[in-house]
């Protein structure tokens, strides 16, 4: 029998670095607001050093909604 192992979200790590690690957050993030998320160009740039905090800040979207999605779909997230 597989345990399946919760996923985390490390806040501090950059968008780049949880969306290798986690294809799926693109999509989720998409559907959040951050729709240039979706452009590899821009995740390969901007997201090398842009968090899901500072990324929140500038696009004004409350992290707090943020964090609840990412709970909903079965993320941890560490702060």
């Amino acid at each position: 029998m597989k345990t399946k192992l919760k996923k985390t979200i490390d806040l501090s790590k950059s968008v780049h670095e949880i969306c290798t690690t986690y294809p799926e957050v693109i999509e989720i993030m998409k559907e959040i607001g951050f729709k240039e998320i979706a452009n590899p160009g821009m995740l390969n740039t901007a997201g090398r050093f842009m968090t899901i905090p500072k990324g929140a800040t500038l696009k004004k979207i409350p992290l707090e909604r943020i964090k609840e999605t990412f709970r909903e779909k079965g993320f941890a997230i560490i702060e």
